[in-house]
């Protein structure tokens, strides 16, 4: 199965971190986010990695070169970074077939396995990794909201008022469905090209989404502090 890894964004909110990388060569315990995020691919038998690069992509390049730990690296340039749904419409002519999609910028411990397994054992269209969190911190994330089936029936982009406190942790998986989707996407308010909005549009066309409850732990590396939390997290597993 293939994985598509976002890792365009300039990472403004890190900063000073990022003044001269992009976020996911930020190190966390004396490893780029992105090592963290390949390990976890390749720990769930990920056989091709497809990263969408764009501010200082030379850095990734560099570093990691055509694959990791023998997984075949392929990467697509996004040239203006113009939301996530803008990042994943660079990689359509790359991918095959049903695929992951990681952001690059997450340190995870688990249960991603059983997202790609729920996908492929029930033929959804989808399958998202979600976590709880308190309802205060959910404006940072899209907030869904699912049915008494666990099915994911709406998705809002960083709410101020959000509907619940439900949110996705950048772990997907997907059927090609999604390319179409997001080409039908129309800028946000915010100016970008959202995720959430082809989410949406998969659902109104009647397609199914599963939702599984994350077990173990998420960090989402957006400013200096998290970096910190991360480290700390992963140096405890390791005692």
């Amino acid at each position: 199965m293939q994985a598509v890894v976002l890792a365009a964004g300039e990472g403004t909110r890190l900063r000073p971190l990022t003044d001269d990388k992009p976020k996911g060569m930020v190190k966390v315990d004396g490893l780029p986010i992105l090592t963290h995020v390949f390990e976890q691919l390749e720990g769930i038998g990920i056989d091709e990695i497809i990263v969408v690069v764009g501010y200082r992509k030379e850095n990734i390049i560099g570093h990691f070169g055509d694959e990791f730990r023998g997984i075949p690296i392929t990467y697509a340039h996004q040239r203006e970074q113009n939301g996530l749904a803008h990042a994943l419409v660079t990689v359509e002519d790359h991918v095959d077939d049903d695929f992951v999609l990681m952001l690059g910028d997450n340190v995870f411990d688990a249960n991603l396995g059983e997202v790609v397994e729920r996908q492929q054992s029930q033929h959804t269209d989808a399958a998202f990794l979600v976590e709880e969190v308190p309802r205060e911190e959910a404006s940072r994330y899209g907030v869904c909201d699912t049915n008494h089936d666990g099915e994911i029936v709406n998705v809002v982009e960083k709410p101020d008022d959000p509907p619940s406190n439900l949110v996705m942790t950048g772990f997907y998986t997907f059927t090609p469905a999604i390319f179409h989707a997001c080409h039908l996407v129309q800028p946000s308010s915010r100016g970008e090209y959202e995720l959430s909005e082809a989410i949406d549009l998969l659902i109104e066309s009647g397609r199914t989404i599963d939702a599984i409850q994350m077990e173990g732990w998420r960090i989402d590396v957006g400013y200096p502090e998290d970096r910190d939390r991360a480290e700390q997290r992963l140096r405890e597993e390791s005692t």
